[in-house]
């Protein structure tokens, strides 16, 4: 495996939450900053060493609500 996609989405209660598609890795983080660290890391933990994939890609995912 060379890349892994995670959804990120805005988090009801604030910050983002970020979910891979295909893993079972589920991350939360107050800031961009802090979730990529904490996206790095989760993706770390999850895989033996040396298996991780190279390239992490965030998919922003932005939903709007419009009353007619």
């Amino acid at each position: 495996m060379n890349e892994i996609f995670f959804l990120v989405e805005e988090a009801s209660e604030g910050g983002y939450a970020a979910k891979a598609l295909g893993e079972s890795i589920f991350t939360e983080a107050d800031s961009l900053e802090e979730l990529h660290a904490n996206v790095r890391d989760a993706v770390r933990c999850h895989f033996d060493e040396g298996k991780a994939p190279k390239m992490i890609r965030l998919h922003f995912v932005h939903e709007e609500v419009l009353a007619v």
